[in-house]
């Protein structure tokens, strides 16, 4: 008996969509290893959110900091460094990770990860509350840069929108 439901995740070249807030199941690690964008929402919902990600050779998720937003990180693939601490000159935590390693970033915590392995670096990560705008695709980190860059101008000025 096939469990899929019409919008299970499926295993070919198909468009990942954003599928919340909807009931939604997926095989997690095909999802994460077939995305190819720096960030693709998969999931957003009212309280939590799951994003996939795809980090370049060499490349990093660049040191950023949630105050509100409690972090999970899953590694599919490749190898990399986390460093983590109270401030953006004080990463006192600094571990390897690899496919199969969870990390663990509580809000208000300055972090960043690193792609150290010769192959994209395939993670999904879980936020809480959901920290992008649902349907959030950026297909490299210089998108990424300038959405949230316009999004903070629009925080700053509303008659934008």
């Amino acid at each position: 008996m096939n469990n899929r439901s019409s919008n299970s995740y499926c295993h070919s070249d198909c468009k990942i969509t954003d599928m919340g807030p909807q009931p939604f199941v997926v095989d997690i690690e095909a999802a994460t290893k077939q995305n190819n964008n720096y960030r693709t929402a998969l999931w957003t919902g009212k309280y939590l959110q799951a994003t996939l990600m795809s980090i370049p050779v060499g490349a990093d998720i660049g040191l950023e900091i949630h105050p509100d937003t409690d972090q999970f990180l899953r590694i599919e693939q490749g190898n990399g460094v986390v460093k983590m601490g109270t401030g953006k000159e004080n990463l006192s935590l600094q571990k390897c990770v690899s496919c199969g390693c969870a990390i663990f970033v509580p809000a208000g915590t300055w972090h960043n990860l690193v792609n150290t392995g010769n192959v994209p670096l395939k993670l999904y990560t879980i936020y809480a509350p959901p920290h992008h705008p649902h349907g959030t695709v950026h297909k490299t980190k210089a998108d990424a840069l300038a959405a949230e860059h316009q999004e903070e101008k629009i925080k700053s000025n509303p008659s934008m929108k």
